[in-house]
């Protein structure tokens, strides 16, 4: 049967933050990526080993097997990154009615990754852009970033790249990065306006393809993968970065 897929609304580098202003999200090919972060293709590349790893998430409720995960924060200030010591991963239920309310510590990130110099390049970028679309003076306060390291595979048949459906983060921004697929079809990347009747669908398949969300503004989703051959997986970076503190900070570190 064939594939219908819709091709990504790609954005320049030098456009992504009107982008982000005007329309809520913006999506930029690998090549752009790498111009826009300040690095090689080949820096991006070398980080994909570290997917071949992940543990498995063990806080799915919905039973399934398919999602292995690795989870690390991190605080920019003036440029400055800082790994933060390693925390559980908070949402309410307002954003995540499958998985909120509950304290998830996955396996923490680990220490080669974190300390490649094109890791610090990607989170720079992150901050430097949430400053320029969302702080009201730039560069006056800290972002507060959370990375997650996904694998979505079809261990049991389906992989459900977003369990808990459309929906926001409760950040400021989100970016989803596309790390690799392997014999997956499916997988299609769905953003809505949270409060209006647009929305766009594509299909990211380009290893670094990146897709950058204003969470206030869209909704978003990615719709399951089923596999063309064995050992189909789809792998994924998400960093979201807020302002203020972590999500669910009051909740994660009040005294027990």
């Amino acid at each position: 049967m064939t594939q219908v897929t819709f091709p990504p609304p790609f954005t320049r580098p030098s456009q992504v933050s009107e982008q982000l202003r005007s329309a809520g999200y913006a999506v930029l090919a690998p090549a752009d990526v790498a111009a826009w972060v300040g690095c090689d293709m080949h820096e991006l590349l070398a980080l994909n080993p570290d997917w071949q790893g992940l543990p498995p998430d063990d806080f799915l409720k919905d039973g399934g097997r398919y999602r292995r995960r690795r989870h690390a924060c991190f605080v920019v200030d003036h440029g400055a990154v800082q790994q933060a010591p390693h925390r559980p991963h908070w949402q309410p239920v307002e954003y995540n009615a499958l998985h909120g309310g509950m304290q998830r510590l996955f396996a923490p990130m680990l220490p080669p990754t974190v300390a490649a110099p094109v890791w610090n390049k990607l989170l720079q970028a992150l901050a430097g852009v949430s400053d320029t679309v969302f702080a009201a003076t730039p560069a006056t306060e800290p972002w507060f970033l959370e990375a997650h390291q996904f694998r979505i595979d079809t261990t049991d048949g389906i992989g459900r790249p977003t369990p808990e459906g459309a929906h926001r983060d409760g950040v400021d921004l989100v970016a989803v990065f596309l790390v690799d697929r392997h014999a997956v079809k499916g997988g299609e990347t769905r953003v809505f306006e949270a409060t209006g009747p647009s929305g766009v669908r594509f299909t990211l398949t380009q290893p670094w393809s990146l897709m950058l969300l204003d969470d206030a503004r869209m909704i978003h989703e990615s719709t399951p993968i089923q596999p063309l051959a064995d050992g189909a997986y789809r792998d994924t970076l998400v960093i979201t970065c807020r302002r203020g503190n972590f999500q669910g900070a009051d909740v994660v570190d009040a005294p027990q």
